[in-house]
Formats: C-alpha cells, structure tokens, sequence
C-alpha cells in the first residue's frame, strides 16, 4: 500500500518541476562556481540586461526555493548544501566554471547608477557641487532655496554658487533633496546582483564573505611597493626601479658634499625615495647627468 501511494504521489508532481531539479541537480554537479546573489529591488528590465552580459561567464537561475533546495539533496555536496541559508531573500543562482571572486567582481562591474528615492539611507554624503547647471529660473530656485542652496542666475541658467551636503551619511533622504538629485542627475545609488555566498565545487569550499574592493586592493599594492622600493634601495638591490632612484640620491648626495668641500653651507634636505610615479624627461635626464659629471671633475680637478 504504501508503495502504491508513493507511486500515486509522485504522478502529480509536474514533469516541468522534475526536469528543473534534474538541470539544477546536474549544474551543481558540473559547475566549479555557484554563486548566490541578491537581486532584491531589481526591474526585470535591469535584471536581463545583467543577464544579457553574463552571457557565455555564468548561467543564471530563479528559480522556486524548494526545487534548488531538492537538487541541493540530490547533488550529495555536503559543503554546497550551506547555501541553504541564503535563501530567505529574493536571490539569482548562478553556475559557471570562473572562480568565484572572478564572478563576483563581473557582478559588481555591471551595477547601474540610479536615482535617490525618498526615504533611502544615504550611503555617504550626499553634495550638490558648486557649478553652472542646466536649471532655468522658475520653482528650481524656490525648490533650492528650500535646501538652503546659495544660486546666481547666469546666462538665462542656474548656477551654484557654493557646494551644500543635502543628506549626510546614515540620514534619511528628503522629498526635496530626493527631486534636485534626480534634476540634477546626480545618482548616488546603484543597482545590480550583490553578491551573497558562494560554492567552490573544485575545492569543495563555501564562501560567506565576498568582498570585491579593487580601489583599495590598488591603493595597498602601490603602498606595499613604495614600500618594498625604498627597502631594495638601501639594501644596495639593483634592478630597472631602484637604479634610478640611486642615481637620483647619489646626485643630490654629490651636491651636498661639493658644499662641504668649498665650504658653503647647506641644509641636509633628503629627497623622499618613494617616489616612483614622477619621472623625468629624457632630455632632463641627460642634463643631470651632465651636471654630476660637471660636478665630479671640480672636486677631483
């Protein structure tokens, strides 16, 4: 009997629902990526346009909460079953075969900017920049004035006279603010997949924590080399970045001990040798040389 009802049972499962859990079943199997991704308060229009992009890097998938979570059984990945707990969201699955942090960083290159919404949370302050605009007299200056915005009116236009922060980091955004960001078309938001968790089928490893910072990422590298530039060059390492830089300190050294020498005085002013980015000219470059050439032949005569 029990058989029978089982059998029964699974007749009305519908035969779309079981093919979406053998696909789901076979992507998690096969894809070295799967990637959970928050598409909370996106349009569908924005949503295939991402979509659209991610063709050929990622396949991605809505679909219902119970279908993933019985191909997730299905799949016998014990460590993909973690994902789990990202699904009380609204969230798009997707299934490549680029790393995870490679598929992340897509995802945050193909956020929109949007316009602030009354109500928002400021994520930093927002400023309305000093500047001509393209604002004609009428409500926009009454509606500036109201912000406590200080305008002149040039060339049959509003211009602004000073910078003024209309919502501070943390504060909610007004009505007002709201409509002269969007007049302005100053778009403080941004809009696309966030990406939540992930799961590395090669390395069987789950990801919670996915954070994507290239600005900060280069600021720490051009750090950590400045660094490591001025420690190859005191430590006498030669190589095409710190032969230059000796040869700058070494003239500046020269110029000094010719000082010394004819008995003029001088003040130690020690050039900084992280500077990396500031290179001279070719034609600079063979007029110091010529100087401290110049300056060698005086002192040994």
């Amino acid at each position: 009997m029990k058989n029978e009802s089982s059998t029964e049972k699974s007749k009305h499962i519908p035969q779309s629902k079981i093919n979406s859990v053998k696909e789901l079943t076979e992507l998690i199997k096969t894809k070295n990526t799967i990637l959970i991704a928050d598409i909370s308060n996106i349009p569908g229009s924005q949503f295939q346009q991402i979509g659209k992009k991610l063709r050929g890097k990622a396949i991605v998938k809505v679909p219902k909460k119970n279908l993933f979570l019985r191909a997730l059984e299905d799949s016998k990945k014990e460590n993909a079953k973690k994902l789990k707990k990202f699904l009380s969201q609204p969230v798009a699955l997707l299934f490549s075969d680029i790393d995870s942090y490679e598929l992340a960083a897509e995802l945050l290159k193909n956020k929109s900017p949007v316009k602030a919404k009354p109500g928002q949370t400021a994520p930093d302050d927002l400023e309305i920049p000093a500047g001509p605009t393209d604002l004609v007299p009428g409500p926009a200056i009454s509606e500036l004035g109201a912000l406590g915005i200080q305008i002149q009116i040039q060339g049959g236009k509003i211009e602004i006279k000073a910078p003024k922060v209309v919502a501070k980091a943390g504060e909610n955004i007004s009505e007002g603010a709201a409509a002269m960001l969007s007049k302005l078309n100053i778009l403080p938001f941004t809009i696309g997949f966030t990406p939540l968790s992930a799961y590395d089928s090669k390395a069987d490893k789950f990801y919670t924590e996915i954070i994507i910072d290239s600005v900060g990422t280069l600021e720490k590298l051009k750090d950590s080399f400045a660094r490591a530039l001025s420690l190859a060059v005191q430590m006498g390492q030669f190589n095409s970045e710190t032969v230059p830089m000796m040869i700058k300190k070494a003239v500046g050294q020269e110029r000094r001990l010719i000082k010394v020498i004819k008995g003029e005085p001088y003040e130690p002013t020690p050039e900084p040798i992280q500077e990396t980015q500031a290179q001279a000219p070719e034609e600079k470059k063979e007029e110091k040389h010529e100087s401290s050439s110049e300056g060698l032949a005086s002192l040994f005569g």
